[in-house]
């Protein structure tokens, strides 16, 4: 029961202060949702603009490794498009490519030579561009690098562009520069089509091309200013167990985690780097926290004030509406701080509905390129690629991710951009958020790069690289049902005359006009290609039958023949020779069919050239040139395969009884994969048309030289072995300085080498072979006329000749004890040769009889089966 006597509060004053303590609560209540709704979109803000900054670091450190990577390959097409690249067409090239001016942090771009020595196989670096700086490069061995060396295998055994571990850069040692730097690495294989094996690619491979840069430069100038302003960016390589640090914009500093981070993984060359970004402590949002405390400190005033205010109902709604049109004015300003920002930015930057692609934002770049209209098209529209735009429409973003995409604008034209769509939710609602960069004069930069690649640079036509990949085409596409293709094998007759008698750019203008010349005789669907020097290649498809191949070759060999050359008020016509091959049926491979028509060509120039001559496997000159081309072919790698094997026959002095130590003759021969020996006579043929003796020869001469004594079983007292060289191999001005370098190397008494040179060698370059013999028996070497007989046969120019020894052709000394013109031919060589002071040799001694028949005539030493077959050198068996 309430006592009358206590005063109690009016009940106006406790209902105004229940309002007031409702008022209270409820304005609180909404100053914490306004203020996290406020946290929310100022952190939304903020990890949109670092991911863009983010990633539009992440996209250009990528594009500077592409970019390398062109700059590679547009090096490494110079090596495809010539066999023989030099230090000055090397420089010409690194002069027009002006690397540095994209790459102003690039150290060099550098050969490296693969050379097979003793202890192996060495990758030595022997051209370097630029000069300056990098003198400490030039003649570097790879392996002295083992990153550096892991790189370039790497790149040898793939065909594709590797980068190496980080190591520190032999240059900047040598400039006292702190830091590592890595190289880029593609390699360059010798000429054929390319190797598909691992095995194929060691095998051919004959050096490697590298870009070099410092990390902190290559890394540091692909970073805006902006974002190493804002973020501190580290990355690292964490391709093995261990993680390797590549580069730290902020070294030493400690970077406090504030809830945002940015973490992707750059996968390059077989690297993965790891790029990592986080904020500054100085930019980790300070700013944001003190405007979210601002923004609820004004909501608890302003609750309070609405509590205070609950009396005055009149000044509450006035109260209350000033406190509203303050927040909303805070949070457009807010929301024009974040558009203002997003224009600024040299990226497009879109937003649109996830559910129907409506865009409804651009920014300033958007609007520039897209057009004004951008934010009336839907997000699907933008794309030129039916699939992505079938994949928008579908609301799956999963193959948009990253990507490069054509655009189209609103006057409908395009341009190429790197795209990347992420989803996002925004005020509750899904969006899509586009962000892409304008990548169309990277785009252009690839295509001219892909057109050097498959184009000859003076004809403009195709190169033999793509004419072989639209052989292998047409190959593929050869079956039952489908007309038959021709391929002509063109080769220029005598065209060196032109270089020689009007010099090289003669020739060039030639080659460019008569590249005009064939085209116009050539369907629009017909491939026309250069395939080196004087050499040209067509491919005709949708032929009819050979009688219509025949007349296309005969129509571009008459345009040929029918063509005047002027050059400095001088004419001159040039003629053809064209091998022909019937591309109609399946299963032929494409180095089988260019070795038909290249026979086929050689056919043409036998008979007389300026003709056309088809290839036919029933053919017995074709069979046999056939056979020489694969011979070739395998001696072109039967160094490197191990394939030659030396062997020794003994020559002994007579008389026999009289005993004494016998001298060798080297002789060569090949194994077969069975382990068979072949007999020179098989292969020599094919060496010397293809121009392989000379090849071989130095083979000969540095094996036998660097294993001298451990040829025969008599070891380091053997006297003399004899070696055979073929006539390119003398005709070789730089040969001789060889022969007497490797005698010094390998500390070789040249008295024990005596070098064979055939007698039809020596009378074909008679004033050459005398020049060659003097400077080899200037030093003490040896030399004896081989196969004395079987040619000329003339004794008048034995007493020009510098000559030790003589060897009587074996047809004459098989004969001599049946024939008495044999007979009376060994007995004049012997005696011409002993009145000139030369030592006799008989070859081909068969018996016991010729032995004593050329001992009664004076004969020094004789050589034969009878006496002693061919065996292996000692350290060539197994």
């Amino acid at each position: 029961m309430v006592d009358p006597a206590i005063p109690q509060p009016p009940r106006w004053h406790l209902a105004a202060w229940l309002w007031s303590l409702l008022a209270l609560l409820l304005g609180l209540l909404l100053s914490l949702a306004a203020h996290e709704q406020q946290m929310r979109r100022l952190q939304a803000e903020r990890t949109l603009i670092r991911n863009e900054m983010a990633s539009k670091a992440y996209v250009s450190l990528q594009g500077r490794l592409h970019a390398a990577e062109s700059l590679l390959r547009a090096a490494q097409s110079l090596f495809l498009s010539s066999e023989e690249v030099d230090a000055g067409e090397y420089a010409g090239f690194y002069a027009n490519m002006r690397p540095r001016e994209q790459f102003p942090g690039l150290l060099a771009l550098a050969y490296a030579q693969r050379e097979q020595r003793p202890d192996g196989e060495h990758y030595v670096t022997r051209w370097v561009e630029p000069e300056p700086g990098n003198e400490r490069v030039v003649g570097l061995d790879v392996g002295m690098q083992p990153r550096n060396l892991a790189g370039l295998l790497a790149s040898r055994d793939d065909d594709l562009a590797t980068l190496s571990a980080p190591f520190h850069l032999a240059q900047l040692a040598e400039a006292g520069m702190t830091g590592e730097g890595v190289t880029l690495r593609l390699p360059i294989y010798g000429p054929g089509p390319p190797p598909r094996t691992v095995e194929e690619r060691r095998a051919r491979v004959r050096g490697s091309i590298a870009v070099s840069f410092r990390l902190d430069d290559l890394i540091g100038n692909a970073l805006p200013d902006q974002l190493t302003r804002h973020l501190s960016v580290r990355v690292s390589d964490i391709t093995g167990p261990d993680a390797l640090p590549l580069f730290d914009s902020t070294p030493g500093l400690l970077v406090p985690p504030d809830g945002y981070r940015y973490e992707s993984k750059l996968t390059y060359g077989g690297r993965v780097w790891n790029v990592v970004m986080q904020p500054l402590p100085h930019r980790t949002g300070a700013g944001a926290g003190g405007w979210g405390r601002a923004t609820l400190l004004a909501g608890v005033v302003a609750s309070i004030l609405l509590a205070l205010l609950a009396y005055s109902v009149a000044s509450t709604r006035q109260r209350a509406l000033a406190l509203g049109w303050r927040m909303s004015r805070r949070y457009r300003e807010s929301e024009e701080r974040f558009r203002a920002l997003n224009e600024l930015l040299p990226a497009l930057v879109l937003l649109a509905e996830a559910a129907g692609g409506a865009v409804t934002y651009a920014n300033q770049a958007s609007r520039d390129r897209l057009g004004r209209h951008a934010t009336e098209r839907q997000l699907p529209e933008l794309f030129e690629d039916p699939e992505l735009r079938a994949q928008l429409q579908q609301d799956d973003t999963r193959g948009c991710s990253r990507v490069d995409a054509l655009l189209r604008n609103d006057e409908g034209g395009a341009f190429w951009a790197s795209v990347a769509i992420s989803r996002i939710r925004l005020n509750g609602r899904d969006k899509l958020l586009m962000v892409a960069s304008d990548i169309s004069e990277q785009r252009q930069l690839t295509e001219l790069l892909s057109h050097q690649a498959s184009h000859d640079a003076l004809t403009e036509l195709y190169n033999r690289r793509e004419f072989e990949r639209r052989l292998h085409d047409t190959l593929a596409a050869t079956g039952a049902g489908t007309p038959p293709a021709v391929l002509l094998y063109i080769d220029l007759d005598q065209f060196k005359l032109i270089n020689d008698t009007s010099g090289h750019l003669a020739g060039d203008q030639l080659l460019a006009q008569l590249a005009i010349v064939m085209r116009k005789q050539l369907g629009g669907t017909d491939v026309l290609a250069r395939l080196g020097g004087d050499e040209f290649g067509v491919l005709a498809t949708n032929v009819a039958d050979r009688d219509e191949a025949e007349r296309i070759a005969e129509r571009v060999r008459r345009c040929i023949d029918g063509y005047i050359f002027i050059w400095e008020q001088r004419s001159c016509t040039i003629s053809a020779s064209i091998g022909g091959v019937m591309i109609d049926r399946p299963g032929i491979l494409v180095k089988d069919l260019l070795a038909q028509a290249d026979t086929a060509c050689y056919m043409a120039k036998e008979l007389g050239r300026n003709r056309v001559h088809f290839f036919s496997e029933r053919d017995d000159e074709t069979v046999r040139r056939h056979g020489e081309m694969e011979w070739a072919n395998r001696l072109r790698w039967a160094v490197d395969e191990h394939r030659l094997v030396l062997t020794y026959q003994e020559i002994w002095p007579l008389p026999l009884a009289a005993g004494g130590e016998p001298d060798v003759e080297l002789l060569l021969r090949f194994r077969e994969e069975s382990g068979q020996l072949v007999a020179p006579g098989v292969f020599m043929p094919a060496a010397e048309r293809y121009g392989l003796m000379p090849v071989v020869d130095r083979w000969v001469i540095e094996t036998t030289l660097a294993n001298f004594d451990r040829l025969h079983p008599s070891g380091g007292a053997l006297r003399m072995v004899a070696i055979n060289l073929s006539g390119a191999s003398v005709e070789d001005e730089a040969l001789a300085g060889l022969i007497i370098g490797l005698l010094r190397r390998y500390r070789v008494e040249p008295s024990r080498v005596c070098f064979e040179i055939t007698e039809t060698v020596a009378v074909r370059n008679l004033s050459q072979v005398v020049r060659f013999m003097e400077q080899l028996r200037a030093v003490g070497c040896r030399i004896a006329l081989d196969d004395f007989g079987a040619g000329m046969s003339s004794f008048t120019y034995l007493k020009n000749l510098p000559l030790d020894i003589i060897k009587i052709d074996g047809s004459f000394v098989r004969d001599m004890l049946t024939d008495p013109v044999s007979h009376l031919m060994v007995r004049a060589v012997t005696d011409i040769g002993h009145r000139l002071g030369l030592e006799v040799v008989a070859e081909w001694v068969a018996d016991a009889e010729t032995v004593q028949a050329l001992a009664a005539l004076g004969v020094n030493r004789v050589q034969g089966f009878s006496l002693h077959r061919p065996e292996p050198a000692l350290f060539q068996r197994d």
